[in-house]
């Protein structure tokens, strides 16, 4: 999927401990013409994100030092960053609870790739109207 949308300049942090999936994520991100910063847990994550300031950060729910209580305090510490959550959603208690931490989007693992890019655009495309 490539789509013309004029997001230069824009950084996607992208946070998954399993190398290969964080590596095709980043490949991901990097053919929408988006910048790319990565982390491997949750710690480093709100580490990476006082140092580049993402205006979206992708991540897993279950990462060491992640899960729910990691994504409240990246939501406390940065309240206007929006999320998109990969998760293995069995039930609608799960999806409910990260929307209620503040996540823009959740999307369920096995998650299409066309799914995520259109996830990131919409989002960056959400925030450039209520920038304009």
């Amino acid at each position: 999927m490539h789509v013309q949308h004029n997001h230069q300049g824009k950084l996607v942090l992208v946070v998954q401990d399993d190398a290969e999936l964080r590596s095709l994520l980043c490949d991901v991100v990097r053919e929408l013409e988006l910048q790319v910063a990565e982390a491997t847990d949750g710690d480093g994550a709100i580490q990476r994100i006082m140092d580049v300031e993402p205006h979206v950060v992708l991540t897993d729910l279950r990462l060491p030092r992640g899960g729910f209580e990691y994504v409240r305090t990246l939501r406390a510490l940065y309240p206007s960053c929006p999320i998109i959550l990969l998760a293995e959603l069995g039930d609608h208690h799960a999806k409910a609870e990260a929307l209620g931490c503040g996540v823009r989007e959740v999307l369920a693992k096995p998650v299409s790739l066309v799914d995520l890019q259109r996830a990131i655009i919409g989002i960056l495309d959400g925030e450039s109207e209520s920038s304009a």
